[in-house]
């Protein structure tokens, strides 16, 4: 882009412009610089920069004096605008940050295991353990800090000496005290995190022994009765709370499209919960049993005794077998079944855990607003913001509070009730039309845009004004105004005739004068042209010394132009 060229097209454009077109186009730029730079002050009143930069924020009373001191040492101007904050000129920030990291700063107050960069020559295994102790109590509390909900962290671990009885063992435990940031609290799960992240970091520390407070000494995550029974108490009446209102917004919106709006509504719902804990473990045995195993088992025998041989002692019992003995007939048949079945038998354990919350009743106030007639007067005309009340009718009554009873799930059985009633909600005061509702509707919805509003509004008329005003007058500059050079044109040749007109008056009292003086036509009438135009041109170069000599100025490069075209 070429400037120079640009600067020539300038300085031409204005040239063109009268005096009156060159005020009116310097104090519209100064109006829209200075609205323009209305519009930024005002929307950030603290947006001026006086050179200062925060250098560290958040600091404790000891590193905040350590860094004032080093600053101080090396002579750096800062302020401090409020406590724990240090601000120092813009362009030494990243310096000095580097500057005091060298020098350990800020030291956070409590050291890490940084302790052990440098060796203690002589230390005891005491020195060590007490070192290792104080920088894992360092780093949890760091870890702690990150969180963003916190602000500060002191950890304590307490570590016994260990023993060689087990009985007399003691295990580890730790304290935890936090800090919080403005409107933070710590979560369920949070308070549960930290007690985690301890206990895992402390060997043989179990989550039991970690305990955690607050800057007021409150305890955090301790579950016992009264606790427990708090926030019990808060999450029921949180849950009736929620429930009745949804019973509430139900009933105003089933009316609502029936009476004319929600605001002819009003309803008050009263549940009320069984919150006790029911759990039942059933056992159900199945009838159809199956069988898991079968047995058979048979046995036979057929055929004669074995012999007997009996008697007295004596020597007919030592000789052996006497005649007579011996019986062939007697048999024996023996025979044994057994059958033995095993059944599968079916079990199914339920565990049926009950509702959170059972409705034991549901009571159910709701109100309802009339209709609103114009008044009129004895002539039967309208009178202007006069309104008359009209209650609904009993059969109205009764449809509303079936259509109540149907919306809420009546149950007669848990002896709930509704009740209906009909009133006069703005009594002595005209009621809102419809137009009027429509518009504080849009007023609540739109209220928190108004401050964007406001802007847009500003855009939107700069917008106009630049299309209306500034791009229309800046087209008619840019045109050529021929109309002015036409009426320049016609002056320049009303001039020249009257220059001829004073000539020629000028050169007939000449004549006059001279045959009065009897000189007759003796006087050059050339040289008397010469002195007129001469005599007139020395008066114009009194009256526009400017115009001639930018007229002369104009003939001069002319001239040399000429001069150098015809050398070429």
């Amino acid at each position: 882009m070429d400037l120079k060229a640009l600067f020539e097209q300038l300085a031409q454009l204005q040239k063109r412009f009268n005096k009156k077109q060159k005020t009116v186009i310097v104090t519209t730029l100064v109006g829209v610089v200075a609205l323009i730079a209305l519009l930024i002050v005002y929307a950030t009143p603290q947006g001026y920069d006086d050179g200062y930069r925060t250098l560290y924020s958040d600091l404790n009373a000891k590193d905040a004096g350590l860094v004032v001191q080093q600053l101080e040492d090396q002579q750096v101007r800062f302020r401090i605008p409020r406590e724990g904050t240090i601000e120092v000129p813009r362009d030494e920030v990243n310096r000095l940050r580097l500057n005091l990291a060298t020098q350990g700063l800020p030291r956070e107050g409590r050291p890490g295991f940084e302790l052990f960069d440098t060796q203690e020559f002589g230390a005891t295994d005491f020195d060590q353990r007490v070192k290792l102790l104080r920088a894992l109590e360092g780093e949890l509390s760091r870890t702690i800090e990150s969180l963003e909900s916190v602000r500060t962290a002191r950890v304590h671990i307490a570590q016994p000496r260990e023993s060689v009885f087990v009985s007399r063992e003691v295990p580890p435990s730790a304290s935890v005290v936090v800090s919080m940031r403005d409107g933070r609290q710590l979560g369920r799960q949070q308070v549960s995190g930290i007690k985690h992240l301890v206990s895992s970091a402390v060997p043989r520390l179990t989550l039991e022994n970690v305990r955690l407070v607050d800057e007021d000494g409150i305890p955090l995550g301790e579950e016992d009765a009264l606790t427990t029974a708090g926030e019990t108490a808060r999450m029921q009446l949180r849950y009736k709370r929620d429930y009745e209102r949804l019973y509430e917004e139900k009933i105003a919106q089933m009316l609502g499209q029936v009476l004319g709006g929600e605001e002819k509504v009003v309803a008050r719902v009263s549940i009320d919960f069984d919150f006790s804990q029911r759990k039942s473990t059933q056992e159900v045995f199945d009838p159809n049993s199956v069988i898991r195993s079968e047995q058979n088992l048979e046995e036979r025998r057929e055929g004669a005794r074995p012999r007997e041989i009996g008697g007295v002692p004596g020597a007919v019992s030592n000789i052996g077998p006497v005649q007579g003995l011996e019986d062939d007939r007697l048999l024996e048949k023996y025979s044994r079944m057994e059958n033995t079945i095993n059944y599968e038998i079916s079990k199914k354990v339920s565990e049926i855990t009950g509702e959170f919350a059972t409705i034991n009743r549901v009571t159910a106030a709701v109100v309802v607003d009339g209709r609103y007639q114009p008044l009129r007067d004895e002539n039967g005309a309208v009178i202007p913001g006069e309104y008359e009340y009209t209650p609904l009718s009993e059969a109205e009554i009764n449809s509303i509070e079936a259509l109540v009873r149907q919306g809420i799930g009546y149950n007669p059985d848990r002896n709930d009730q509704v009740s209906v009633s009909n009133f006069e909600f703005r009594a002595g005061q005209p009621v809102q039309s419809r137009e009027m509702m429509w518009m504080e509707r849009m007023e609540t919805f739109l209220g928190p845009f108004y401050p964007a509003f406001k802007y847009l509004f500003v855009a939107i008329l700069l917008l106009i004004f630049y299309k209306k005003i500034i791009s229309p007058f800046a087209q008619r500059m840019m045109e050529i105004p021929v109309e002015e050079e036409e009426v320049e044109q016609k002056r320049i040749e009303f001039e020249e005739e009257e220059l001829e007109d004073d000539s020629d008056r000028l050169t007939e009292m000449r004549k006059r004068v001279e045959q009065q003086l009897g000189l007759g036509n003796a006087a050059d009438e050339e040289k008397l042209k010469y002195d007129v135009l001469l005599e007139r041109l020395r008066e114009t170069c009194d009256e526009n010394p400017q115009d001639v000599a930018t007229l002369v100025g104009s003939l001069v490069v002319d001239e040399v132009a000429r001069s150098g075209l015809s050398k070429l």
